[in-house]
């Protein structure tokens, strides 16, 4: 397989030999085609033209002659990327802007014109902080004249905090870590976060509604709902004050929740702050959303690549979720159970989306992990098939992981380093016990982020 994106590729095949290593080496290039199938420049090449003084969005023609400047804004794991495209591009066209980034990927992209400046991810900090007004005082200097871009990706919650009165950022810290601690789905987590912001939800577009704005959106979430990737900077919000509090009670965490979320909450539920904007706000009228690529894309890469390594491969969804470890068990039964005819090769089956992970040890891992550790668990004793799971933004949690790939002997490796796999499932310590037996995937950020994709194989004894 070609080398580059997963770095550990020699490492996860040692030891294996004959149709098992075959597995595992079809499950990892094919991961890593799907990877690549993603990558922003590939994605915005089919959406994204310039003809001329003529730039062509999809179905959308703007004539760059009728406006004074042009202007980039954005955040998200991928925004680097995505601006290095469009600044090759547009050129000169490109006037000044900001994008928000990982710290880790801070400096793999220097703009002539985008400022580019880091933010703390999953949990935000006072350098996203500092940032995202800062890309909030751009947003409100453009006028009629002003051609904005949005490039947004997964993770710009996180990189573009800008807590509203009388929220701060400490505060909004502290229910973000304890949002992803609670088995919250990101739906959920950005409804809260919505709620708590100067910039999500649909205000950075009443920031913009003075200009022309097209956000190009790289979408990690279940559905590919606008108003859910990165917390929808510039979509209308359908979600109130009210569910924001559902969610926290649904959870647990109204209770210990910080007073000034309390505070900012019940003031929203009496009406006494203005909710998100909605479809029908003027804000929008200015404004053109394009979904440029999504985790669809990527199940059909690593389809695409398995077929034609010749297994009979079933795309099962892009639309995953649920809790990692019932699901990693669920799948691990599901490729267990495929019957195989007599005419019949070796099968695959290809899922995206975005499990969830409702921590109660003091371990460490990520969704990825836990899922490929609970499939582990349930193929013990049965040869010849393997799962993998894998961020493609490659880091899975907090972890510098991407993901895992496991089958009927990563237990028996685990007890003969006296680990005991359930132990650590239960402490939420997949990444301890993994890295142990060496079934970890290390990638690197990918520049890229549209969710998960989980890949199982079963070959055909002959």
């Amino acid at each position: 397989m070609r080398r580059g994106l997963i770095k550990n590729v020699d490492e996860l095949l040692e030891g294996y030999s004959g149709p098992e290593r075959k597995l595992r080496e079809d499950l990892l290039s094919s991961a890593e085609k799907a990877i690549r199938a993603v990558q922003p420049d590939e994605l915005l090449r089919k959406k994204f033209r310039l003809k001329g003084n003529t730039l062509m969005v999809g179905d959308l023609k703007v004539e760059l002659t009728d406006f004074d400047e042009v202007v980039v804004l954005g955040a998200g794991k991928a925004t680097h990327v995505m601006c290095r495209y469009v600044e090759q591009l547009l050129g000169h066209r490109i006037t000044r802007g900001l994008i928000i980034v990982p710290h880790s990927v801070v400096n793999d992209y220097i703009s002539p014109n985008v400022k580019i400046r880091g933010g703390g991810h999953p949990v935000p900090d006072k350098e996203g902080y500092e940032a995202a007004k800062e890309l909030v005082e751009i947003a409100q200097s453009t006028g009629p004249k002003s051609l904005v871009l949005v490039l947004i990706s997964g993770g710009g919650s996180a990189l573009m905090p800008l807590p509203a009165e009388p929220v701060t950022l400490e505060d909004k810290v502290e229910i973000t870590k304890a949002l992803l601690k609670s088995g919250a789905t990101i739906d959920e987590m950005n409804l809260v976060r919505k709620h708590l912001s100067m910039v999500k939800g649909g205000w950075l577009a009443r920031h913009l509604s003075k200009a022309r704005t097209i956000s190009l959106i790289l979408s990690d979430v279940v559905g590919d709902k606008l108003e859910v990737i990165a917390s929808g900077p510039t979509s209308p919000d359908p979600t109130k004050y009210a569910d924001a509090v559902l969610v926290l009670k649904k959870y647990g965490l109204w209770g210990s929740s910080p007073l000034s979320i309390k505070v900012r909450l019940e003031r929203g539920m009496g009406g006494e702050l203005p909710e998100t904007p909605k479809p029908d706000d003027v804000a929008f009228s200015k404004v053109h959303n394009v979904i440029i690529g999504s985790c669809s894309d990527a199940c059909n890469a690593a389809f695409s690549a398995l077929t034609r390594l010749g297994y009979n491969t079933i795309y099962l969804t892009h639309r995953l979720k649920g809790e990692a470890r019932y699901v990693g068990q669920t799948l691990a039964k599901f490729i267990l159970d495929v019957k195989l005819g007599r005419t019949m090769g070796s099968t695959a089956l290809v899922l995206g989306g975005e499990t969830t992970v409702t921590v109660k040890g003091k371990g460490v891992g990520g969704r990825n992990q836990e899922l490929a550790l609970s499939a582990a668990i349930e193929l013990e004793g049965s040869k010849g098939c393997a799962c993998l799971s894998i961020g493609t933004d490659g880091l899975d949690g907090p972890t510098d992981a991407a993901g895992a790939i496991t089958d009927c002997w990563t237990l028996n490796k685990g007890r003969n380093a006296e680990y005991e796999a359930r132990a650590f499932l239960e402490d939420n310590d997949s990444y301890t016990f993994l890295k142990r037996v060496s079934c970890l995937i290390f990638t690197g950020p990918t520049g890229t982020n549209v969710g998960d994709l989980v890949l199982l194989g079963r070959f055909k004894r002959p």
